[in-house]
């Protein structure tokens, strides 16, 4: 793999898929080239997603935790894993901010969610945002180990190879 061709992971949560926007969401990041090397949905146990915020509580409290866990757990997730040039932060910037009302007009965000963390808690969910990305490559490493083995994960070249890593 190219020095700066990384991986990261993407969730489109259960809001994402209950509210029918994955084709889109995924069609945003194939145009600008990231290439999906893993992909399966699912529906996981609360100790799986505890594992995958392992720093959540110690970050913001257990109310915060449980309010993502009953989130994760209300349905089916999407994960992805994306291939690209530095893919993190691409992808974070497709994605924008955490809370929606702060995500600009143009990224997913900002364009198909407008939760704020104040509804949030007052209803002890997770900030409905739809879609999570890795936040930097220590994470993105842990949270694709975590989701995928190494017999999920496949390469193959795409037409964007061509233009942009040769």
């Amino acid at each position: 793999m190219n020095s700066n061709v990384e991986r990261t992971l993407v969730l489109l949560k259960p809001d994402c898929v209950k509210r029918m926007y994955v084709g889109e969401i995924i069609t945003r990041f194939e145009r600008v080239g990231f290439k999906i090397v893993a992909m399966k949905m699912v529906v996981k146990s609360a100790d799986f997603f505890e594992k995958h915020y392992y720093d959540v509580e110690q970050r913001h409290g257990r109310e915060i935790l449980d309010g993502n866990l009953k989130t994760m757990t209300s349905g089916p997730v999407i994960a992805m894993i994306l291939e690209g040039v530095d893919s993190i932060e691409g992808v974070r910037k497709i994605v924008g901010p955490t809370e929606p009302r702060n995500a600009p007009p143009g990224t997913i965000r900002g364009d198909y969610s407008h939760y704020t963390y104040a509804r949030a808690d007052s209803n002890k969910v997770a900030v409905r945002n739809i879609i999570h990305a890795s936040a930097n490559l220590k994470d993105a490493e842990y949270e694709i180990n975590l989701w995928f083995t190494p017999e999920e994960i496949f390469e193959y070249k795409t037409v964007h190879d061509v233009f942009i890593l040769e």
